[in-house]
């Protein structure tokens, strides 16, 4: 059987900002989805900052909500920990858009707040880890434009749920469904073993993060550019 038709676990955060190693998470979503259907979990969490004007525009959730009803980061993230170190455990990929990060995010979340990162509680590496955004870059290598969730819904024909993008759990779902269209156009991709699958991904980021840096270089930009690791950022 392909992993295409076994278990799937898709995850997101909205948070304070755009540094997984600064910001902090404001929730998260995981949604199992296998045989029997589709099962979202979602946590609201009082980041214990102030959360910024401009993030608050993005995914609608203030500081005075997320205090008045946000969970501790610590409760939350234990859960959320729990539950990504099971499905990888258990060898079940973990879906998720732009998966450095989230995943970098959350492992610094859970060294913040002293709780054991995922992959000490897995003992290992973190895989297999499926990221649609990799896997767009790598197979559709010449389509001009953006390539962010929204625009990825667009190009392969899924419509997000009527509250839009930007909520944890809503994108998730629209992930899972591109997934599952990438899978439908490019078949190699659902051909490919779990591992064969995760180290492909690894190369194909960097082969990307490469062009896309020596690009950089080329126009004059400064700075350092896009990481060259997948699936967590050093």
């Amino acid at each position: 059987m392909s992993w295409k038709d076994g278990a799937l676990l898709g995850f997101d955060t909205e948070t304070t900002g755009v540094d997984p190693a600064r910001d902090r998470v404001v929730t998260v979503a995981l949604v199992r989805r296998d045989a029997t259907g589709t099962t979202a979990s979602t946590w609201l969490v009082d980041p214990g900052i102030e959360i910024p004007a401009g993030a608050a525009a993005v995914h609608g959730i203030t500081t005075e909500h997320a205090r008045a009803h946000g969970r501790p980061p610590v409760e939350a993230l234990e859960e959320v920990a729990s539950e990504l170190a099971k499905a990888f455990s258990t060898g079940t990929p973990v879906v998720a858009f732009n998966a450095c990060y989230d995943l970098t995010l959350i492992e610094a979340e859970l060294r913040r707040h002293g709780l054991l990162t995922v992959a000490e509680r897995v003992g290992g590496p973190l895989r297999p880890v499926i990221d649609p955004l990799v896997l767009d870059r790598e197979h559709d290598r010449y389509r001009k434009g953006k390539r962010t969730l929204g625009v990825l819904c667009e190009v392969y024909g899924v419509t997000p749920d009527a509250g839009g993008l930007h909520s944890a759990d809503v994108d998730v779902v629209a992930t899972l469904d591109v997934l599952a269209a990438l899978v439908s156009r490019y078949p190699a991709i659902g051909a490919l073993e779990l591992d064969a699958l995760h180290e492909s991904q690894v190369t194909g980021h960097r082969r990307w993060a490469e062009n896309f840096n020596a690009w950089r270089a080329r126009q004059g930009y400064e700075g350092p550019g896009a990481g060259l690791d997948w699936p967590l950022t050093p």
